[in-house]
């Protein structure tokens, strides 16, 4: 009986370690996804024909864990990513947290886990420090809770209008006040030695040598920024001439992860230019990584 147990608690402590193996990690910016779509948002409109695009877009990515910003409902997010996930909204989208939600439509962060992963959901983290805040809160799930190793993650969506240098600008100080928060997070994850991924859209380029953004995050900690060396190769539609495309110089999504942590430099899941000009898909593409 007892060598019978032993080989059950290795399998089961294999088990657990190719759990963590392989795993793939996007973050997606779906830029008003909703199914009740409004005509003062544009991108919001969405046909069926749309929505079948992003799907096989998703598909294509083969992600196990992915972090979405901009999502307004579990209806609409379906029909992108399928059934096979698990979904978990921002506490912000709860009936008790009204007063923190919009009329129309919400850009809610979240996150869909491949079903088989272990997770867990746990109180979102408040990111904008103006009390009556409608946005800027972080999705935050603990993956395989269960195991010798969680995974503390966070799928954010921070303050735009201050994409590159520090100017002393209300854009600038929110996001400031964002990186501080995100830094207070960081720190204490790794006073209690835990692991954590931090990913979504952060609306700066971090990768930039010497970052005020970055060091205001990673301040005192030994937080890896993953997607300092990420190419910004996404085509969009153009704002200007919707039949032509155009590409962003640099990039605003990022995955951090803490040292413990091994990723793959993060990439881009490009869209199809033909998808770009034929449908209304987003104005990010995901950024995925294998985090190990």
């Amino acid at each position: 009986m007892q060598k019978t147990w032993s080989i059950i608690s290795i399998l089961a402590l294999l088990g657990s370690f190719y759990s963590y193996a392989d795993t793939v990690y996007s973050a997606w910016n779906l830029e008003w996804l909703t199914s009740t779509p409004s005509s003062k948002f544009k991108s919001s409109l969405r046909d069926d024909q749309d929505y079948q695009s992003l799907h096989r877009h998703f598909t294509s990515m083969d992600s196990d864990i992915l972090a979405f910003q901009e999502v307004n409902d579990k209806q609409a997010l379906k029909k992108v990513i399928g059934s096979d996930y698990q979904i978990f909204f921002s506490h912000r989208s709860n009936a008790a947290n009204q007063h923190h939600q919009f009329s129309d439509i919400n850009q809610y962060t979240g996150f869909a886990v491949k079903k088989g992963i272990s997770v867990k959901d746990m109180p979102d983290v408040k990111l904008d420090r103006s009390r009556n805040s409608k946005l800027r809160f972080a999705s935050y799930v603990l993956l395989h809770p269960d195991s010798h190793k969680p995974i503390h993650a966070l799928s954010v969506h921070l303050k735009a209008r201050c994409s590159g240098a520090y100017n002393g600008s209300k854009a600038c100080r929110t996001l400031k006040a964002q990186g501080e928060e995100l830094n207070k997070w960081i720190k204490e994850r790794e006073r209690a030695n835990d692991a954590y991924v931090i990913l979504g859209d952060f609306n700066h380029n971090m990768g930039y040598q010497g970052d005020w953004l970055w060091d205001e995050i990673a301040r005192g900690t030994k937080a890896v920024l993953a997607s300092k060396s990420s190419k910004a190769e996404c085509k969009v539609r153009s704002r200007n001439n919707p039949n032509k495309t155009h590409q962003f110089r640099s990039l605003i999504d990022h995955i951090i992860v803490s040292k413990v942590l091994t990723a793959s430099t993060p990439k881009q899941d490009i869209f199809p230019v033909q998808d770009v000009l034929k449908y209304q898909l987003s104005d990010h593409c995901p950024l995925s990584s294998d985090v190990r």
